[in-house]
């Protein structure tokens, strides 16, 4: 647990895929101008569709309000009543920075401070200057939102969070969390009540 921090291994973006501009996903994932740091518009070009926010018929078969994450699809999943679920594309954590298990969102924060673990700052000495916390902002690793995962009542290091970076969705480059666009997890933020259930598999 004590790996977790949430950083990206990303640092350039690949080549773009082929742009879909269907206007009802441009205007989904358009600028956000009334954010405390307003977020920009995603460049669609850069995600892929199938990680597009959708509506889908719930695989999971949790009960209605559980977070459920599967990691080899690549998506989280809202679980809705009438066997419905919001599908979100995923983020998640690199081989060897990985959680899985059932947990609970203790809390939620909107442009978290990031405060780097020690073992990720002995790893990458240059984050020193966030030892005691880096503020919110598009620059934070945790973007816009952060959703804080507990279990047994003890934090586990891992959130979902935001992110900025739309080629990093579908991919293993964190270290250990969930991540989502800032759009998707602001979305999700605002349906999501503290004490939500979690299940990351």
């Amino acid at each position: 647990m004590a790996l977790a921090g949430c950083t990206s291994t990303t640092r350039t973006a690949p080549q773009p895929v082929t742009p879909q501009y269907d206007p009802f996903y441009v205007s989904m994932y358009g600028p956000l101008p009334n954010e405390k740091f307003p977020v920009p518009a995603v460049d669609l070009r850069y995600l892929d569709p199938q990680y597009y926010r959708r509506v889908v018929d719930d695989p999971t078969g949790e009960r209605p309000g559980t977070l459920v994450v599967d990691t080899a699809s690549r998506y989280l999943y809202l679980v809705r009543e009438g066997r419905q679920a919001i599908r979100y594309g995923v983020g998640i954590g690199r081989d060897g920075f990985s959680w899985s298990g059932r947990g609970y969102i203790s809390y939620k924060r909107e442009w978290p401070t990031w405060t780097p673990p020690a073992a990720m700052i002995a790893r990458e000495p240059h984050l020193e200057e966030w030892r005691h916390g880096q503020p919110g902002g598009l620059d934070n690793p945790l973007g816009a939102r952060a959703l804080y995962i507990f279990q047994n009542g003890r934090d586990t290091l891992y959130r979902v969070h935001g992110s900025g970076e739309p080629w990093s969705i579908g991919s293993a480059v964190s270290s250990g969390c969930v991540r989502l666009l800032h759009h998707d997890v602001i979305d999700l933020y605002n349906r999501v009540s503290s004490g939500a259930p979690i299940l990351v598999a």
